[in-house]
This record gives structure tokens, C-alpha cells and sequence, in this order.
């Protein structure tokens, strides 16, 4: 079952490969690999391909990019996620958010903006931009023709 979770919030299936605990703080840069639970205050950018947790203690302010997030905790920054965002009680984010799915339980708290659709990887926009580009030259460059021709 697609969210199934331990009764420690877990998704099923996963251990928690890293953990930063309840009276730590970091600042800076972070990226994991597998499942990181943060339970102590962190300040910075938080990338990976996999899951995070931010437990009841844990308070963050980040710029965001995971494949999953579920918060329990407090969040303020931007979030993208590639498959989806949850917010458990008494978890509270503050932010703009961007995944394809976005469940907000009872008694959770989301103050921001949210676009709901599949999160592109920075080198996918990168290829959207240059084709969109591409076109719409090719395009002017055939209405200037157009309009030439018929005058």
C-alpha cells in the first residue's frame, strides 16, 4: 500500500539510515541517501533522491528537494518533492510547496503556496526552456516570412 507507515510514521518497507536527533542543530548543505529522520533544528538545503522525516522536535528553515517528505515537526522554506508531501499533527509548514500529491491530516498546519503537479528536475527544465525557446524562434522566423512574401 502506496503511504503505509509503521506506527513510528515510518513508510513501510524502510529504516532510517540517518538520523539528526532532538537537542542537535546543523547549518549548511545536506544530502542523504535512503531515509534521514531529523528530529534537532537545521538551517540550509536538504537534497536527495529518497525520503525525509522532520519529527515533532525537529525545526527547520531549508530550501527543500527530496523524492518524500513528511512532517511532523516545523518547516519554513520551499519544498519540492518528486512523489509527495504529508503533514501529520502537530506538524506545521510554512512555505511554498511543489509535489504531485499533498495530503494534509487533521490538526497539521500548511500556510503557503502549492503547485500540485509532477516536479521537473533542474535539467529537464533546462531541456524545456532551450526547446521552448527553439520553437519560438522558428516560429517568428516563419511569421517574418510569412508576412514578406504576401506583401
Amino acid at each position: 500500500m502506496i503511504g503505509a507507515k509503521d506506527q513510528k510514521g515510518i513508510p513501510r518497507g524502510e529504516e532510517v539510515n540517518a538520523f539528526l536527533g532532538k537537542g542537535t542543530a546543523f547549518e549548511g548543505k545536506m544530502t542523504f541517501e535512503g531515509l534521514f529522520r531529523l528530529d534537532g533544528k537545521f538551517n540550509g538545503e536538504i537534497f536527495s533522491g529518497d525520503s525525509l522525516i522532520i519529527g515533532e522536535t525537529g525545526e527547520v528553515h531549508a530550501e527543500i528537494n527530496v523524492n518524500t517528505l513528511i512532517v511532523k515537526g516545523k518547516l519554513e522554506g520551499s519544498i519540492t518533492a518528486k512523489t509527495r508531501v504529508e503533514i501529520h499533527p502537530p506538524g506545521k509548514i510554512l512555505g511554498d510547496i511543489q509535489t504531485p500529491v499533498l495530503v494534509i491530516e487533521e490538526g497539521a498546519i500548511f500556510d503557503g503556496h502549492c503547485r500540485m503537479e509532477k516536479a521537473e528536475s533542474k535539467r529537464d527544465e533546462k531541456i524545456s526552456v532551450l526547446k521552448t525557446k527553439g520553437e519560438t524562434e522558428g516560429t517568428k522566423g516563419t511569421t517574418e516570412m510569412e508576412k514578406g512574401s504576401g506583401s
